[in-house]
């Protein structure tokens, strides 16, 4: 099995910001695997957040030999981008052989479009009235927030888009008391759910709080090892499948968590098309996707996902899967 890695690096259509930092650009590796009449690909977003970079993604890798097999590859590599990236295009390497679409080697029911949530990255209230507006017509907005000044926000998100169904996402950056504070207004301002209000670790103080507004774990859920750790703190789950380790591991995630009376929101890093193909596998039926990356670049894979009014679509084979 032959195995390239390349990084490549997509243009964003502005200044992505949250509470952690901005961003101008995606940068991700995409990684080949050929045996000579098939080839198979994936895309990883390493993160900064989870102690990973391009070098030291790539040198996981590199390291691994040659893997070739989704089984062994869970026993080989702990759940990450490393991991997600390869699982991804055996997936695609498989569906490649067998003539079949990856959703069929699944055992999965044939998927549709689902309607993905837009986000408004971290700025001014003014700002992020304006992009507000600009995006009213979109039925999901997510807000980027995760300071202790973040009701201006709200209100001005709101102000912006009065009809369209938001959701916020703190990035672990409240403390409990500003979450108690601010969850009437997020009723009042009908928000739909919370996003990792907590940092991940920190998050104890959620167990028992009153929650008026499904709270959901991003950072504090990565695979079903996260699991029981989670009960009583929060609702939903967010599963990305930068933090799974891939499509296997993602999909076995999703459902544990259903079973274990968690609702669950599909995630994303900020990557290309490719990196979102897998994940839309998963977010069939979920109570909210989040696969906007690609409606956040400038500039995408040659074949790219479709996104209309009914959502972001399955990949077509010539993308993935």
């Amino acid at each position: 099995m032959e195995i390239e890695i390349t990084r490549d690096v997509f243009r964003l259509a502005q200044v992505f910001r949250i509470s952690r930092g901005a961003r101008e650009a995606a940068e991700v590796l995409t990684v080949r695997l050929r045996d000579g009449a098939h080839e198979g690909w994936g895309e990883c977003v390493p993160y900064a957040r989870y102690g990973e970079t391009l070098d030291s993604v790539t040198a996981q890798i590199e390291a691994l030999g040659g893997v070739t097999d989704r089984a062994a590859l869970q026993a080989a590599l702990p759940g990450g981008a490393a991991r997600n990236a390869l699982d991804c295009a055996l997936w695609d390497l498989e569906a490649k052989r067998a003539g079949k679409r990856a959703w069929e080697l699944a055992g999965l029911k044939v998927p549709g479009p689902e309607i993905t949530a837009f986000t408004l990255s971290l700025d001014t209230p003014e700002v992020m009235e304006r992009e507000a507006a600009k995006h009213a017509h979109r039925p999901l907005l997510k807000i980027k927030l995760g300071t202790p000044d973040d009701m201006a926000r709200l209100e001005a998100v709101r102000r912006g888009a009065p009809e369209a169904r938001i959701i916020v996402d703190a990035n672990e950056g409240w403390s409990a008391e500003i979450y108690a504070e601010l969850a009437p207004h997020l009723v009042r301002l009908g928000v739909a759910l919370v996003e990792q209000p907590l940092p991940a670790g920190d998050d104890a103080a959620l167990e028992g709080m009153d929650r008026p507004v499904p709270v959901c774990a991003d950072e504090s859920c990565h695979d079903r090892d996260s699991l029981p750790g989670l009960k009583g703190k929060y609702d939903v789950v967010n599963i990305k499948l930068d933090k799974t380790g891939g499509l296997t591991e993602a999909l076995a995630l999703r459902d544990a968590a259903l079973e274990q009376g968690f609702r669950v929101m599909v995630g994303c890093m900020v990557g290309s098309s490719l990196a979102m193909a897998p994940a839309v596998l998963v977010a069939q039926g979920a109570m909210i996707t989040d696969l906007d990356g690609p409606l956040l670049l400038a500039e995408d894979r040659d074949v790219p996902l479709t996104f209309d009014a009914q959502g972001v679509h399955p990949a077509p084979a010539a993308l993935w899967g």
